[in-house]
């Protein structure tokens, strides 16, 4: 009996034994995790348009400045400030009856020379029929004749005072040289203003459509001249085609037109000035208003781009992207990156067609490691936003208390 106890002890002891053992080795080989979950983008060789982003500044396409053309007092200044004005619209009112006096006068002038004239010409005509009966003397018939010029002429120079006058009188009135959008009164009534002054009573701008004048610099300019001419960029089909960006980095909802760009460089900066033609018709563009102009100045071939959010750096600046092999696992890829194309890198060295980079998924992985991938959807919501909806919604769903038995759900009794 004793040795039975004996025996049933050892055994006990030998099964806590091995389950010791066996616990420690499950510790020791802890189990494989799968392997990671990534989004990729596929690389491919396409055809981008290369478009510069370039400073500039809105200018008015016709720029007047209202001058007085007569000298006198203004009596009224007729127009609203700020407003519209058409071309011809009057705008001040000088005193306009030292005016209408120099036309009386001249209209008084004028009469006096063609009853002059009228007189030489009765008298040369007599001159003329006794001239040919032989009864008057040669001097009196020249006598006459000349007369008679002399009169036409002074008539002709009372005809052009008179004229003077009409136009001075209409002077009095100043109108607006061109059709736009015309600022404040720069002279109130009162003042006396003067045909050979300096003063401007105001400035009147067209502001639809306008110009924008920005500037590249010269360099760049040349090399990309250089790049079309040995056939490594295409022409744009749409290179005039010009797109302005406001300040606030929003897109002008109108596309402007390049006009020209200057023949020559600007010594002190090395730039080349560059002129577009925008419509205007809202009166959102304003002369003196700081923009951006995207300008697509040609096409580049097989180009390679990846997302921003794919490229990584290391801490020497080198540009790195993660690449899946064709057995599904990670391998880092030092590339050479070149300008933006919106929200992309256009990689110019480092990459090839049908490679997958990883744009999503770097938390878990590292070189060496299993991924799957699967194809990136820009329009997808991240990962980390989605888990941080998951607890929102069920601390949503921890108010609703389960119906009672035999009761009905909330939603049906509704």
């Amino acid at each position: 009996m004793r040795m039975n106890r004996l025996y049933l002890t050892a055994a006990l002891a030998g099964l806590a034994l091995l389950a010791g053992c066996q616990k420690q080795d499950e510790q020791a080989a802890p189990a494989a995790f799968p392997p990671s979950a990534v989004a990729v983008v596929t690389t491919k060789a396409e055809a981008l348009p290369i478009t510069n982003e370039l400073p500039g500044r809105i200018t008015a396409t016709r720029i007047a400045e209202v001058r007085p053309r007569v000298s006198g007092i203004v009596v009224d200044r007729v127009f609203e400030q700020g407003s519209i004005v058409k071309e011809g619209d009057v705008l001040y009112k000088i005193d306009p009856a030292p005016f209408q006096v120099q036309v009386d006068s001249a209209e008084a002038t004028l009469a006096r020379a063609k009853a002059v004239q009228l007189q030489a010409r009765q008298a040369a005509e007599r001159q003329t029929q006794l001239r040919k009966s032989g009864a008057a003397a040669l001097q009196q018939y020249d006598d006459a004749i000349a007369q008679l010029a002399q009169a036409d002429a002074d008539v002709a120079v009372a005809d052009a005072g008179l004229a003077t006058a009409r136009l001075n009188l209409q002077y009095a009135s100043v109108t607006a040289p061109i059709s736009g959008r015309i600022g404040r009164a720069l002279i109130t009534e009162g003042a006396l203003v003067s045909a050979n002054g300096q003063e401007n009573l105001a400035t009147i701008q067209q502001l639809d459509p306008v110009y924008a004048d920005f500037t590249q610099s010269a360099t760049d300019l040349i090399r990309l001249r250089k790049a079309m001419r040995e056939g490594k960029l295409m022409t744009a089909r749409d290179e005039a085609s010009v797109q302005l960006m406001l300040d606030d980095g929003t897109l002008y909802d109108h596309k402007g037109k390049l006009l020209f760009s200057e023949a020559a460089v600007d010594a002190t900066t090395g730039q080349v000035t560059l002129r577009g033609e925008f419509p205007n018709p809202d009166g959102n563009l304003l002369p003196g208003m700081y923009v951006r102009v995207q300008i697509q100045q040609g096409v580049e071939e097989n180009a390679i781009a990846v997302p921003q959010q794919s490229v990584q750096r290391t801490s020497g600046g080198q540009s790195q992207v993660y690449v899946v092999n064709a057995e599904n696992k990670v391998e880092f890829r030092n590339i050479t990156l070149g300008r933006t194309a919106g929200n992309r890198w256009i990689v110019t060295d480092g990459l090839k067609p049908d490679e997958k980079v990883i744009v999503e998924g770097f938390q878990k992985i590292g070189p060496g490691a299993e991924v799957v991938p699967s194809e990136w959807n820009p329009d997808a919501k991240p990962a980390a936003d989605a888990a941080k909806a998951e607890p929102a919604k069920a601390e949503a769903g921890k108010g609703e208390t389960a119906p009672a038995e035999g009761e009905k759900p909330a939603a049906e009794q509704k």
